[in-house]
């Protein structure tokens, strides 16, 4: 009788594994188990998609152009550290170069990186790429790092890297300038003969 018992409650073991206090059959812990593994891969997904979202909102955010920077705002990012730290003591184009296809780079830059208030490229002109430079006429000191010292005209953009919309917006603020007088620019000394004009006896009248 004894025998019998032990026998019964090893097959009864078997069928119901005891797991702390209560007894439960073996299927419903695999499908306990099923359950809640399920649920954790479900929720390394959402966490993966909320990640990623963020991850797009703040990549959305960064190449957002939609928001107009004041003019005031651009001259007094010109004198502040995060400007010194990002650029240092050289001009904003410097550093740039351009993403093109093959080993020749094309006559023209593209015509813009901003199309409808976002940037399109990954590899915008230096202009395009930081919001904070605001191409105006009041802006001097950004406006002369684009005007060579030795001739006085305005770098081209095959070696600036600006798009055709920028460098279009350059030429204006720069001419702008010009008419306000912000910048001055030296205006060639010609001198002229006269005997070419009025002939060699008014030079010998003189």
């Amino acid at each position: 009788m004894i025998t019998i018992l032990r026998g019964l409650a090893k097959n009864l073991t078997k069928t119901f594994p005891v797991v702390g206090r209560g007894v439960r059959p073996a299927g419903v812990i695999k499908f306990h188990f099923y359950v809640v593994h399920r649920c954790e891969v479900k929720a390394d997904k959402n966490n993966e998609l909320e990640s990623g979202n963020l991850a797009a909102d703040a990549l959305k955010q960064k190449n957002d152009r939609t928001q107009v920077i004041p003019v005031e705002t651009s001259i007094r990012y010109l004198q502040s550290s995060a400007y010194k730290e990002t650029y240092g003591d050289q001009f904003v184009w410097e550093q740039y170069r351009r993403n093109h296809k093959g080993a020749i780079p094309p006559r023209k830059t593209r015509k813009t990186c901003v199309r409808k208030g976002v940037i399109s490229t990954g590899n915008p002109c230096p202009i395009c790429r930081d919001e904070y430079l605001a191409l105006d006429h009041r802006n001097i000191e950004l406006l002369r790092q684009f005007i060579s010292p030795h001739t006085g005209k305005i770098l081209s953009y095959s070696k600036t890297g600006l798009c055709q919309r920028k460098h279009f917006e350059l030429l204006v603020a720069v001419e702008r300038a010009y008419d306000y007088g912000l910048i001055s620019f030296d205006v060639p000394f010609r001198k002229f003969d006269l005997d070419e004009y009025y002939g060699h006896s008014v030079t010998k009248a003189q």
